[in-house]
């Protein structure tokens, strides 16, 4: 439940917010931590919960502020500020009101005595469970700077790759959209008026002229059920994609799909490769570093084969040998995850691994940027100029005969 509040801190300046509790006691309890005396608290109404919901879905966290966060983070940390004066600080400077609200509420636990793995895990949305061991073993080690160096340059790492990746899909989409919107408006608004003249010419028409008008009658007579099926369909679909099953099998088409399954292989392999390098070497132990892999590789497929693997590290197998069963794992990378385990450098060889993969992706993005676009303007051309020669050929055989 969400309680609003109004209290006055240490150095007698009025503060409120909110706080997420189960009942009105254990909210007066959370805001009293942070230090503060409260004056007054009040359960938050469910309309104005819905509308708070709606404003903080537009002003929410991006990734991009993340990852400057965390660089931010690193740097400060590093020049030895205490942690509540970075986070008071660039509470102040955010600028995305929900960021502001985010470092302050740390900032006001971090004044109540919690630490700021802690602090930072009572905000999911914003930190991954990643991020959260990451800090909570440089808490551990006392390299907390190093951690947020890391964290920093693991997030701008796995930014750039990700983005390249999306902005290359954006421009097919795009085009896909175009000529599906510019072949609907043929069929369903110049075909019909030019069918019509065809049909009352009495002459007989080409086989692919009837297919063209065929499809035109129909797209135009049922287009409000051609809609709603689709609409349905479509809900369908995405309420079957939430499910274990479903998402299991959406994310198997993404990695056996031509071309681009081994994109977006080599996408998830670059991520696994990436966060174990980036947690072995701040002293996370193998099990640990395989279980936050696990949840945040964002793909059915290889969170079940890294939960397979962690199982088998558990009883005693070693990481390598455990990967090799795996069609979906490189014989490569098994390999060299063997050589470092025997070497005690395993971290080492994750880290290469991962710049390895994020090249990959680079050259398979920038060569899929440059055979999109050529194939999609044949593929436009193609399908505008099969409709028109469909309807101008009979046109032009019944003036030639006039």
């Amino acid at each position: 439940m969400l309680f609003s509040y109004k209290a006055i801190d240490q150095t007698n300046v009025k503060r409120d917010g909110t706080v997420e509790a189960g009942n009105i006691d254990a909210a007066i309890a959370t805001v009293q931590k942070r230090g503060y005396t409260v004056i007054s608290i009040d359960p938050v109404e469910e309309k104005q919960q819905f509308l708070n919901f709606e404003i903080n879905w537009f002003q929410r966290i991006s990734n991009k502020e993340v990852v400057i966060l965390s660089r931010q983070l690193a740097t400060l940390f590093d020049a030895q500020v205490s942690a509540l004066r970075i986070f008071r600080l660039l509470g102040t400077e955010a600028e995305n009101p929900q960021m502001q609200k985010v470092l302050n509420d740390i900032a006001d636990d971090l004044q109540a005595g919690s630490s700021i793995s802690r602090s930072m895990s009572a905000h999911p949305d914003v930190f991954s469970d990643f991020y959260i061991n990451m800090i909570r073993a440089g808490e551990e080690s006392g390299s907390l700077e190093q951690s947020f160096g890391y964290l920093a340059d693991y997030l701008d790492r796995t930014y750039q790759v990700i983005t390249k990746a999306r902005n290359a899909l954006v421009y097919p989409a795009f085009v896909v959209g175009v000529f599906i919107l510019v072949m609907g408006l043929m069929l369903t608004m110049v075909i019909p008026r030019i069918s019509q003249i065809l049909l009352d010419s009495g002459q007989e028409l080409p086989i692919y002229t009837k297919i063209v008008i065929a499809i035109s009658t129909v797209l135009t007579d049922y287009i409000g059920v051609i809609l709603a099926l689709a609409s349905i369909g479509g809900v369908f679909l995405w309420r079957f994609i939430k499910t274990p099953v479903g998402l299991r099998a959406y994310d198997e088409l993404k990695i056996t799909l031509p071309y681009l399954g081994d994109l977006y292989q080599k996408l998830y392999l670059a991520r696994i490769c990436d966060n174990l390098a980036t947690m072995l070497q701040s002293g996370i132990s193998m099990v640990q570093a395989l279980e936050v892999t696990a949840e945040v590789v964002d793909n059915a497929v290889y969170k079940e084969i890294l939960q397979n693997t962690l199982v088998e590290v558990k009883g005693g197998r070693s990481f390598a040998d455990a990967l090799s069963e795996y069609p979906e794992i490189p014989g490569v990378l098994s390999q060299m995850a063997k050589v470092g385990e025997e070497t005690g450098n395993l971290s080492e060889i994750m880290k290469t691994l991962a710049t390895f993969y994020v090249r990959e992706v680079n050259n398979a993005v920038d060569t899929l940027i440059g055979l999109i676009e050529p194939v999609m303007i044949v593929m436009l051309g193609l399908g505008v100029g099969t409709l028109l020669a469909s309807v101008l050929l009979p046109i032009y055989n019944m003036t030639a005969s006039i």
